[in-house]
């Protein structure tokens, strides 16, 4: 274990003999040159591993034993220790990180240790972009009055990020209205190579969301993380990782006109779905990579928890270098990157691919206008096939109506501003221009520019009854918007710029029109949402949308103009123009071409430079929070966002024993393919809920009750809100959704699952989860670990996990068992059953069994006790990893205020934090 300030960089240590020099434009620089160590055909992401294990090893065994495993391409399962260079946040799950760094420091004051001890060690970078919500939208004022109502909701949020920006050691924020992290990082943020001390190394960015994946496409190696891992991380513990394969995919040929980046990208997912590609790294070559730009690239890496994938590489080449000049990056910083990746060993070379685990194909030519959906970023659907396969999966809508029935599909008569409307299922009822995904790249936002002003031209608008929102990922999208001239033809379409942040992709897409909602909540109508982004889970981008489809953002119009999926936009006439003519999609496509050349002449470097100069400094109302730096944060008990969390009430500087669960209830039992937003919703707080019903308790008006994203702070809400999506299932209540479930201490009686969750907490009686394959995937939502573990959730009993939830399960203390003989419907087939799990105190001893036994009553299973490594047992036996990183600290204090970075925090690459994988 090598400890000190020094360490973080590894510029202290040298033991493999790699250290040497690295020139560039007359500044001598020291790297770790891995050339003796790597094969010249190792992949790029794996020689980027190998240099971290380099830097890092401090002469032992181990360390050569995990260069041997890298070596290994995957092959050897043994895990190795990676450090961060940086930790990337955004603010619904930075919040709750900050939140938890604060609640530390007071336990390490309770337990009579310093609180000044409780620091992130490397670089933390937070982005507030997940707050602002598109309740306004269609009219000029539209960004103002969104941000006054974000302010006025997030008053206390930012406060409390203020202070952490204050009293935090290495933790800097980048304020509201900046733009969505992802797209804020590869225009800026990212260095590609870093320096420190003198010393050159890669980036290797790990952040809190699942697209940090986003910034592979600039040759950087990252993926997200949970928050609970961000912030051992951010506290300078090491992650252990398994070598993971990887699959190599040679991109061939061009894009044919009329395709754009995210018909490409979602012909990836599909493709790398039916491959497989869950627990390894995706990495690019090939004459076809050349042909991308960097826009292109980071389009396809944003995709990469929908692939399954821990991350999406595109090797450094001269579009790299030309794209970070033209971003404002120094001219310093890019012959750094130029001369370390040709040094190392990162550089593209189309001839000379590495040698992969697996080679995918891919001939760009093949590519051809697409959607996905209408739940699953992998179910691409051709648009000349969008029609049937919509009348498809409608009728499979339909007959999951209000109380299980099949619902009628009729049209409904909705009036709007005086005028009567008919819509029938498929309306569209959200059509939203979002997400960094695709608002990153300006061919496919130019293009849906012109296509708005061709169809302005030929007298078409978006129907009324369709919410249209624009919401870029940066202020350089307004900008090269303006300069061409596009604003206004936008605007006569309804897409007026609503804010710059994560909205509707989140769910923060605000209300639908009213006489829309009405319609849904009194018929049954099924209704579609049509956006740019990357995730159309169920239930996740609005409470009245059944039916969610990704699509590139000229397709987005062109939904908006026809107002239905229930469309062949191939030959069908998106509308007619005033003298009655039809106005086809083809007609209005522009030209490739055109786009390039307004592209082209619409943007340059100065506009991100004047963007980014004052990225942590925010606006007025940002600077205008006054707050001061202290070592402990005043909690305010009247709060109804910022409370304190109660994980480390009553924890004592040794770990109590692990005990087997007796006696267990099944709290929830559920099907397959569960995601974290069932488990957690981002999304509205909706008037029926338990978290509706506390919050209107304290006073709290239903018009402020904000979404679960904005309310993470506040474990009380998070706690009612666990497993409260309205399109929850829970098998113990059949025939009810959202957090329902039945109380078998008062008869089997229905009720909330927050109340009978306490009542059971209060008898003593433990409890469990019991569910299908493919158990949390989704986004990387710590809450969906928290809420459980609060509720006091034990174990998760599953067929199988997706691999950061169960990470997340485990930081939180809650154990994830694989049923090995049966599923959910064989070991609780009416939910009623007793649950117990006996052979877990061998980790008392140190030894972690690879089986328990699970009686049902008197039904025997056998359970794969899924803690892969010795770090994971540590974490379960701690009670998770804020306590284990805690007591830590209180051993070696001394250490610790040298920075202290030898543990290691379990965080497999070999999976993705935010796929619904396995």
């Amino acid at each position: 274990m090598v400890r000190g300030r020094d360490h973080l960089a590894g510029s202290g240590l040298d033991a493999l003999g790699t250290r040497t020099r690295l020139d560039v434009l007359g500044q001598s620089l020291s790297y770790h040159r891995i050339e003796g160590l790597a094969p010249a055909d190792l992949p790029v992401s794996l020689r980027i591993l190998l240099e971290n294990v380099a830097r890092f090893h401090d002469g032992t065994a181990r360390g050569d034993e995990q260069v041997r495993a890298i070596l290994a391409r995957g092959a050897a399962g043994t895990p190795v220790d990676l450090y961060a260079s940086r930790v990337f946040l955004h603010d619904t799950n930075g919040v709750p990180t900050v939140v938890d760094l604060a609640a530390m420091r007071d336990a390490m004051s309770d337990l009579g240790g310093d609180p000044g001890l409780v620091n992130p060690v490397i670089a933390a970078e937070l982005v507030v972009d997940h707050s602002v919500i598109a309740d306004v939208f269609g009219r000029p004022d539209a960004l103002t009055r969104n941000v006054e109502l974000e302010y006025a909701r997030n008053g206390e949020r930012y406060r409390f990020l203020r202070w952490g920006q204050q009293s935090l050691k290495k933790f800097a924020v980048v304020p509201p209205g900046t733009g969505i992290m992802h797209q804020v990082n590869v225009e800026h943020l990212a260095r590609v190579v870093m320096v420190e001390d003198g010393l050159a190394f890669p980036d290797l960015c790990l952040g809190t969301d699942s697209h940090t994946t986003m910034v592979n496409g600039l040759g950087v190696l990252g993926w997200g993380i949970g928050g609970i891992e961000a912030e051992a991380a951010m506290l300078g513990q090491s992650m252990s990782a398994l070598v993971p394969k990887v699959v190599g995919v040679r991109l061939t040929g061009a894009l044919p006109a009329g395709t754009t980046a995210t018909d490409l990208v979602l012909t990836l997912t599909e493709l790398l779905r039916a491959h497989g590609v869950i627990g390894k790294f995706v990495e690019f070559h090939g004459t076809g990579v050349s042909a991308l730009p960097v826009t292109d690239r980071v389009t396809i890496a944003n995709m990469s928890p929908e692939f399954g994938s821990t991350c999406a590489l595109f090797p450094v080449d001269d579009e790299t270098l030309r794209y970070l000049r033209f971003t404002g990056r120094s001219e310093e910083q890019a012959a750094l990157v130029e001369a370390y990746a040709k040094e190392q060993g990162l550089w593209h070379r189309p001839g000379s691919p590495p040698r992969f685990s697996e080679d995918v194909d891919l001939d760009l030519s093949t590519v051809v206008p697409s959607l996905a959906g209408p739940s699953r970023p992998e179910d691409r659907v051709p648009l000349d096939q969008a029609r049937a396969r919509f009348r498809t999966a409608v009728a499979s809508v339909r007959r999951h109506g209000p109380n299980g029935g099949t619902r009628p599909s009729g049209p409904a008569t909705v009036v709007i501003d005086g005028t009567a409307h008919e819509l029938s299922d498929g309306a569209v009822a959200v059509a939203a221009i979002t997400s960094c995904t695709n608002t990153s790249n300006p061919a496919v936002m130019v293009g849906a520019g012109l296509l708005a002003r061709n169809a302005v031209r030929a007298g078409l608008r978006s129907k009324p009854w369709v919410k249209t929102t624009l919401s870029p990922g940066s202020r350089v999208v307004m900008d090269y918007y303006r300069r061409a001239g596009l604003v206004p033809d936008l605007e006569a379409l309804g897409f007026h710029l609503a804010g710059f942040g994560c909205m509707t992709c989140i769910g923060a897409s605000g209300p639908l029109v009213g006489a829309v909602s009405e319609a849904v909540a009194e018929t049954g109508l099924t209704v579609t949402s049509v956006l740019s982004g990357n995730r159309n889970f169920e239930g996740r981008i609005q409470p009245d949308v059944a039916m969610n489809y990704l699509a590139s953002p000229p397709l987005v119009i062109a939904y908006a103009l026809t107002g239905t999926m229930d469309v062949d936009l191939r030959t069908e006439p998106l509308g007619h123009d005033p003298h009655g003519e039809p106005v086809y999609l083809r007609d209005i496509w522009p030209d490739p071409a055109e786009i390039e050349a307004v592209t082209a002449g619409s943007i340059d470097p100065a506009m991100f430079t004047d963007a980014y100069t004052n990225v942590f400094t925010g606006d007025r109302r940002w600077q205008d929070i006054s707050v001061r730096a202290t070592e402990s944060f005043a909690w305010d008990e009247n709060s109804t966002y910022i409370r304190r969390p109660p994980y480390l009430d009553g924890m004592t500087r040794e770990p109590e024993t692990v005990k087997d669960i007796t006696g267990a209830r099944v709290l929830v039992k559920l099907g397959d393919k569960v995601t974290t937003d069932h488990i957690s919703p981002a999304g509205a707080i909706t008037a029926s809920s338990a978290a509706a019903r506390f919050l209107a308790q304290l006073g709290v008006p239903a018009q402020d009750f904000n979404t679960y994203a904005s309310r993470r702070g506040n474990h009380q809400v998070m706690m009612r809100g666990a497993f409260a999506n309205i399109r929850l299932r829970n098998q113990v209540a059949p025939g009810t959704r959202g957090g329902r479930t039945r109380n078998f201490l008062a008869d089997g009686r229905e009720d909330s699952i927050y109340d009978t969750a306490a009542a059971y907490r209060a008898a003593g009686v433990p409890m469990v989860v019991v569910a299908g394959e493919d158990y949390g995937g989704g986004s990387s939502r710590d809450w969906a670990a928290k809420g459980p573990a609060l509720l006091g959730v034990r174990a998760v009993i599953a067929r199988s996990f997706e691999r950061i939830h169960r990470s997340n399960l485990i930081a939180m203390g809650v154990l994830p068992l694989e049923l090995v003989d049966g599923g959910p419907q064989d070991l609780a087939p009416t939910g009623a059953e007793t649950i117990t799990v006996s052979g877990l105190e061998s980790l008392n001893s140190g030894h972690t069994p690879t089986t328990v036994r699970v009686l049902a009553d008197d039904r025997e299973f056998t359970a794969r006790v899924r803690l892969d490594t010795p770090r994971e047992a540590d974490y379960f036996r701690h009670g998770g990893v804020m306590p284990y990183v805690l007591r830590g600290l209180l051993a070696h204090p001394t250490e610790a205020d040298q920075f202290e970075t030898g543990s290691d925090t379990q965080v497999d690459p070999g999976g993705n934090d935010d796929a619904y994988q396995t």
